[in-house]
């Protein structure tokens, strides 16, 4: 490997999901990971095959499908967790375990109940049986911000003496600081026997808002390889951002003296089909995907950015893919230009009725704005698809709700469940509170309502509404999505679509997390 490049691991469609209501489908999973073989991602961390027969099908979809990129199965360093793992990545042109065991004394006492030496048995045994069956093996301590370094030493030399190429640091619970991170991955690839034969990685959590700041301490100090997740989505308060590492890295290479192979260009538009599938709306002045990441208002910045985009701009828009946004379509487009249009945005149909649905909608859409963007066009197919994977117990027909000064507004819905027609009527303090509870009066789910959030698609009175939902009831939580051009509706569509995947039980099992 060049040491001038840093490899960036991808792990949103494993650790991204371990945020609550961030649960995805297979289908939703192939797209984020075709979606990061054209960001030319280094190395996609599919899921955790041992978790549930979902995760399972899900990495085989994936090993299945992607050929430019890595495909990783992470997995305890447990034999049937291996073997699972190892059988779901079999169809992968290049594929890798990732393995893993707690080395810190806290993780070791309480949640292991282990000695040290046997921690250390089990971690050589688990990349033995992994090297066994496939070439390419990571190994990570997890928790190894708050683990002795004398004890790092001696697991690490004993993995990398078992097999492993690929030695991951993680900070599993954001504690470290970025002087001290970076000099833990100094220290123990100097002390190290044989670090010459692996690659160090990190894997940085964001409690204290630094895992961006520890992951770059860490490649200054020889680290080559970044774990990361798009939006910096994750567990608790998420992971290190993809794109902003990828693009500290770019931006500072005068400094940082490395590169990836990154395409920069593909950042937003993965950035907005992750927001979308998860629902996880990006905060507006998010860096680098933020909408106002490269938006100007004072007057001072206006007037120099006018003169010389670099006075105040030390990235240009269009690296990173805000060009993207391209008028496409409109009403008078085909069938075709649609299908190609889709396919261009990296989205096939798994069926001739899927296109004929998918295609209906945008017709429908296209009567309502007369200029249809990329990001409709993504909103559309999660519409279509959120319907499509699900066998439907509640079935939106109709709605009507208003709201008036000094009156109390109120909503009536027309809704089928289970093929039975229902109509309900239900005041509430606005439109759409009185919609979700005449929908409730209907369904009697007894979910509570944890997130309502709206965001627009696009700019402009008629931009469509993306509607966000998250339920939850006896400890599963789900998130619905519905889109369209009146928010009310949208409403309706997400909190129908969350009871559906309620009532499918769309959950993920995760038997012990990861190295997060």
């Amino acid at each position: 490997m060049n040491n001038n490049q840093v490899v960036i691991f991808d792990t949103t469609l494993r650790d991204g999901e371990q945020s609550p209501g961030a649960a995805m489908t297979r289908d939703e999973k192939l797209r984020i990971a075709r979606t990061l073989e054209k960001l030319r991602v280094d190395v996609i961390e599919a899921g955790f095959a041992m978790a549930s027969p979902g995760d399972f099908e899900a990495v085989k979809a994936i090993a299945s499908n992607i050929t430019e990129s890595t495909v990783c199965s992470l997995s305890r360093a447990l034999e049937k967790d291996i073997d699972r793992a190892a059988e779901a990545l079999k169809p992968a042109k290049r594929g890798r375990i990732h393995t893993f065991i707690a080395t810190s004394p806290i993780h070791m006492q309480h949640k292991l109940c282990m000695d040290p030496e046997d921690v250390i048995k089990q971690a050589v045994f688990a990349v033995k049986r992994a090297r066994n069956q496939i070439d390419d093996v990571e190994f990570s301590c997890e928790d190894a911000g708050r683990s002795e370094i004398d004890f790092l030493c001696r697991i690490i030399e004993a993995a990398i003496d078992a097999g492993a190429r690929t030695i991951n640091i993680p900070d599993t619970v954001g504690y470290a600081l970025p002087h001290q991170f970076g000099e833990t991955i100094k220290t123990l690839i100097e002390r190290i026997p044989n670090a010459d034969k692996a690659i160090f990685s990190v894997h940085c959590h964001n409690d204290l808002g630094l895992a961006v700041a520890n992951s770059l301490s860490a490649v200054v100090n020889g680290a080559r390889q970044v774990e990361c997740t798009i939006n910096g989505l994750g567990e608790r308060a998420g992971n290190a951002s993809l794109e902003e590492i990828v693009m500290a890295l770019k931006t500072r290479a005068d400094s940082l003296g490395v590169t990836t192979g990154i395409d920069t260009t593909q950042i937003v538009p993965a950035s907005r089909l992750v927001s979308s599938i998860t629902g996880f709306p990006v905060q507006p002045n998010k860096a680098i995907v933020g909408a106002n990441a490269f938006a100007h208002e004072s007057g001072i910045h206006q007037d120099g950015v006018l003169k010389h985009r670099e006075t105040y701009e030390i990235m240009r828009a269009e690296d990173v893919g805000w060009n993207t946004n391209r008028l496409v379509l409109g009403k008078l487009s085909g069938r075709n230009a649609f299908k190609t249009r889709m396919e261009e945005l990296g989205i096939s149909f798994n069926s001739q009725e899927e296109l004929n649905d998918a295609f209906q909608r945008f017709k429908v859409l296209a009567d309502k704005k007369s200029e249809i963007y990329d990001d409709d066009l993504q909103a559309l197919v999660s519409d279509v698809r959120s319907s499509s994977e699900l066998i439907e117990k509640y079935k939106l027909l109709d709605l009507n709700a208003g709201s008036r000064i000094g009156n109390t507004p109120e909503a009536t819905i027309t809704i089928e469940i289970n093929g039975e027609k229902q109509v309900v009527t239900s005041g509430g303090d606005g439109p759409v509170d009185a919609i979700f509870k005449a929908i409730e009066k209907s369904a009697n789910s007894q979910a509570k309502l944890a997130l309502y959030n709206v965001s627009a698609i696009t700019s402009g009175t008629d931009s469509q509404g993306k509607v966000s939902v998250r339920l939850e009831k006896n400890g599963q939580i789900v998130n619905g999505s519905g889109a369209d051009t009146d928010i009310v509706i949208a409403s309706a569509k997400a909190y129908i679509h969350a009871l559906n995947l309620l009532e499918a039980d769309i959950t993920k099992a995760n038997p012990q997390t990861g190295p997060v």
